[in-house]
């Protein structure tokens, strides 16, 4: 039987919908055979994970995704096979963690200021000692009912230029990627079209990316068409970096993202796994 892998997904311990446990045995369910959890910010669910995996009999890939500044772009950088316990990586999570706790503070603030009170402490209750993300946001005004989805909530208030939208400076590009390698992981760009960077931007972003250690790219997403793969696996060719493929699953209900749902990498791609 051949590996099925799915190396972007997300638990309770950010903004996925399911527990670690729950995320391992719907993955299990959709048979894929590796999963990576990488959670925003954080490897809190991975100890739970971990457990699950191995009743289920499938290979869990530690994980986690940064957010990393790179001249005024926020980029995603998914780390692979990473020792959680890295000091250097506890201590560059940590940074990430009180940055992200200040922007959501201020997101309710602003929200506040439009008559939507409440949502930081609502937050926090649900989120517990996980991350709060915008997505937590998006349901927030979802449920509260000022809204009727998440994209919605990302139109209306959240993206760039909307009533709450909180500029936030992350960790630089370098730092996250030495952080990741540090700790003994592979450093992947994730879903390298959703920027919506120009040509000349993503190939800027890509040779800073690979100079501070970067390895791979995600080829394959769960929302890539042919053409989307085609592009990603060029970028790949072009800076010589291994491929990686990731669902970036939040929840059920998606049939776009869901665990597993992956075309494969194209011929001659350089598999990221070969590098754990």
């Amino acid at each position: 039987m051949s590996e099925l892998y799915d190396l972007h997904s997300h638990s309770t311990a950010s903004d996925g919908a399911l527990s670690p446990t729950e995320l391992v045995l719907r993955a299990q369910q959709q048979g894929v055979t590796a999963l990576a959890l990488t959670d925003h910010d954080t490897t809190a669910g991975l100890d739970e994970a971990n457990q699950a995996a191995a009743q289920a009999g499938i290979r869990l890939i530690p994980g986690i995704e940064l957010s990393a500044s790179f001249e005024s772009h926020c980029l995603h950088i998914v780390g692979l096979n990473i020792d959680p316990q890295h000091p250097g990586l506890l201590e560059g999570i940590a940074k990430q963690q009180l940055i992200r706790d200040q922007r959501a503070q201020k997101i309710a603030e602003k929200l506040a200021k439009k008559g939507i009170v409440d949502a930081y402490p609502t937050l926090r209750q649900i989120a517990g000692n996980g991350e709060i993300t915008r997505l937590h946001f998006a349901d927030f005004l979802v449920n509260q009912g000022f809204v009727e989805t998440q994209q919605d909530a990302f139109d209306r208030y959240l993206s760039k230029g909307k009533p709450a939208y909180v500029p936030t400076v992350w960790a630089s590009l370098a730092d996250c990627v030495g952080w990741i390698r540090a700790a003994g992981g592979v450093a992947v760009l994730a879903h390298p079209l959703r920027y919506k960077l120009s040509g000349k931007w993503i190939n800027k972003a890509l040779i800073a990316f690979k100079a501070a250690g970067g390895q791979g790219i995600e080829v394959v997403t769960g929302r890539a068409s042919i053409d989307d793969i085609r592009l990603s696996y060029l970028h790949a060719s072009k800076h010589q970096l291994h491929a990686s493929m990731g669902s970036d699953f939040h929840a059920p209900g998606n049939q776009w993202l869901e665990l597993g749902r992956l075309a494969a990498l194209p011929d001659g791609a350089a598999p990221v796994w070969q590098l754990f």
